[in-house]
């Protein structure tokens, strides 16, 4: 990604084709109220019109995947996508819970493209939405840290749409690494609380009642106390070669202390070249009793215990 097409993202936004993403269709009259007991967010905020984000999480709290939930079209099912690596294992998930309620889970992945719109870019959607009313539903979605929409049109119809200008996979995954957005696996993950990764203010909601993992995350927010959390970082240091560090998942982040030895603290999960400032940004995860707010992080590997100075932003 250059620094002229970040700068173009950032303003105006953009078009994603998300219709790799794993999509179900969940039926029959108790959709709504066995969802609910699976997830972290309420179903019944979900519309035709309005999507929430959600996590499932089992009996310890801990995340098993995250998705985007909304009515379908015709109101007789709920309409769920996911990360495409989430297929298998979190149809299998939800099943798994599947007893006596009236409900039926189908895979729906390859049934549906997916676009989303974001920022200015909406005004692309009415220029390439034309002649297909009735075909496509749209739904309202906060991805990528920014307002927008999603399409949703049937496989079969699209022989002959047209197609839009999107971003590619690496500058999908530049972009919201830099908006400093959590993804399955990097941040999301069985090891993670959803608190952990901050996303608690879009993906939870407290009053809803019972679902799977609902009293340790109750006791988090409770207590305030979680071992972990997320921080955002860039690297101080102008002569960073990030192409020559290896694989951000092998970074490993330290402070140091009064006698010059550095303590570890945390674990970097994504890491990239910001194309404006020129600096590698990332996210990590660092031990909550870690006081790193006014410190000067470093990170390093086993091969090289120190070769960056980070600074939370």
């Amino acid at each position: 990604m250059t620094s002229e097409q970040f700068q173009h993202l950032e303003k105006h936004g953009a078009c994603v084709d998300l219709s790799a993403r794993a999509k179900w269709r969940l039926s029959g009259v108790d959709a709504v109220r066995y969802l609910n007991g699976q997830v972290t967010n309420d179903v019944r905020k979900a519309t035709a019109h309005e999507a929430i984000y959600a996590c499932v999480t089992n009996a310890k709290g801990k995340i098993e995947g995250d998705v985007f939930i909304h009515v379908s079209p015709d109101g007789g099912a709920l309409l769920l996508d996911a990360e495409p690596s989430l297929r298998e294992p979190l149809a299998a998930r939800l099943e798994r819970y599947i007893v006596a309620d009236d409900v039926e889970l189908k895979d729906a992945s390859d049934e549906w493209g997916l676009l989303h719109f974001s920022g200015a870019a909406t005004q692309e959607f009415e220029a390439w939405g034309r002649g297909y009313e009735g075909i496509f539903h749209v739904v309202k979605a906060s991805r990528f840290g920014m307002c927008g929409f999603d399409v949703w049109t049937p496989r079969k119809a699209e022989g002959g749409r047209r197609d839009v200008e999107g971003l590619t996979g690496d500058d999908i995954e530049t972009w919201r690494i830099i908006r400093g957005l959590p993804r399955w696996p990097n941040e999301l993950n069985g090891e993670t609380f959803p608190p952990e990764a901050g996303i608690q203010e879009c993906a939870m909601d407290f009053t809803k009642g019972c679902y799977i993992g609902q009293e340790v995350l109750s006791r988090i927010k409770t207590t305030g106390k979680m071992p972990r959390k997320l921080i955002r970082f860039r690297v101080l240091d102008s002569g960073f070669a990030f192409d020559d560090a290896g694989s951000p998942a092998s970074w490993k982040i330290g402070a140091r202390g009064d006698d010059g030895s550095v303590k570890e603290s945390g674990v970097v999960t994504s890491a990239c070249l910001h194309p404006a400032l020129d600096r590698c940004v990332g996210l990590a995860y660092v031990r909550a009793s870690a006081d790193v707010t006014h410190s000067v992080l470093l990170a390093g590997t086993e091969a090289a215990r120190i070769f960056a100075r980070l600074e939370i932003i």
